[in-house]
């Protein structure tokens, strides 16, 4: 490599555009009593977040973002427990380094054959023993049932971080987070005037990431005038978990599917895209007759999120357009999570009203 091209610029932008945590933050009005209620609760479900509930925890991750340097003690004194048993890069980083920047401590597991576990011991004990050694549990597993086998044993909070192919509750807060710092006034009274319409390319009854995303939109029906999902048509009889489509039009949100890419991506203002379902032990790619690129006819405003990891269903020429806006989704989750976990372990009171 030429030393010429070592260099970079710290400062740059992670997207085209302006993040606008600022904007966000002036968009929302500061409910305290909310952040403090959030003390000692495990985190499992979207459903279990309110439409105040969310916009709160977006308020407090707009003041991080804004100004990440007024909170780096927030945490001291308090250990997370890391508990990963399947592979991740951008959830346990993120999930650490939120912990990190606000001054805490954390202990990590990302191999469950380390652990008692291979020994057959039983996650109500492994419970018990996350109570004694820290002050908040992050758990990843690919078994669905792990959490609810832990829950009645613990003492101190736990964030479902993906169970299996069920549910990814803050992923869909940080999908949220950077769909509203796009477009803050969907968090505002005037929300329909500015209504978007979301494409979904993927299985939201096999995707823990989209089951939860549609779940947390349903508190919103006022931002979403249309949902749409693009899929295979080889799926066309698995698209849906059962309900799922009826609670989706009971919230007024106006649902439709469609296995035409390009003829549906002129009329989309959002486009989600997720491609790996984790199943068992292993994952599944859908949509793989699907891709976005450069060439693709996206609106010419139009924004781009994914989860990540990446696959050939999102090309790299993307990434210098405007269009990228999975890169900040990525950034914005770890501010994201440092709302949360402020909240979770009886912290929030020293950052209400700080700005």
């Amino acid at each position: 490599m030429n030393i010429k091209d070592v260099s970079f610029e710290r400062d740059r932008p992670d997207v085209c555009g302006d993040a606008h945590p600022k904007a966000l933050l002036r968009a929302i009005q500061e409910d305290g009593d909310y952040l403090l209620k959030l003390a000692n609760q495990h985190i499992v479900s979207s459903d279990q977040f309110t439409q105040n509930g969310m916009l709160q925890l977006f308020r407090l991750a707009a003041k991080y973002e804004a100004n990440p340097r007024r909170f780096s003690t927030s945490l001291q004194g308090k250990i997370l427990i890391s508990a990963f048993y399947e592979p991740s890069t951008r959830t346990r980083l993120s999930f650490e380094s939120a912990w990190h920047r606000l001054g805490g401590d954390i202990m990590s597991i990302t191999d469950r054959s380390t652990t008692g576990i291979a020994k057959g011991e039983c996650l109500a004990d492994v419970a018990e023993m996350f109570n004694n050694y820290g002050d908040c549990v992050v758990l990843r597993d690919n078994n669905e049932s792990s959490l609810e086998e832990m829950i009645d044993s613990l003492r101190i909070p736990i964030i479902n971080a993906g169970n299996g192919c069920d549910e990814h509750p803050t992923q869909a807060l940080a999908d949220l987070y950077a769909l509203f710092k796009w477009k803050p006034e969907l968090t505002t009274a005037d929300a329909k005037q500015h209504a978007v319409s979301v494409g979904i390319i993927g299985v939201p009854n096999k995707m823990r990431t989209v089951r939860s995303l549609i779940k947390s939109l349903l508190k919103f029906p006022d931002a979403v005038k249309e949902l749409v999902i693009i899929h295979d048509e080889s799926v066309a009889d698995q698209l849906f978990a059962e309900q799922q489509r009826e609670q989706i039009e009971q919230a007024g949100i106006r649902v439709r599917t469609s296995t035409d890419l390009n003829a549906t991506l002129p009329d989309i203002d959002v486009v989600y895209i997720n491609a790996i379902s984790w199943e068992g032990e292993t994952f599944n790619t859908y949509g793989k007759s699907f891709s976005l690129d450069a060439q693709s006819p996206l609106k010419k405003d139009a924004i781009i999120l994914h989860p990540l990891a990446r696959g050939p269903e999102l090309a790299t020429d993307l990434d210098h357009t405007p269009h990228n806006w999975y890169f900040s989704q990525a950034r914005g989750a770890v501010f994201l999570r440092m709302a949360l976990l402020t909240c979770m372990v009886q912290r929030a009171e020293r950052v209400i009203d700080v700005v």
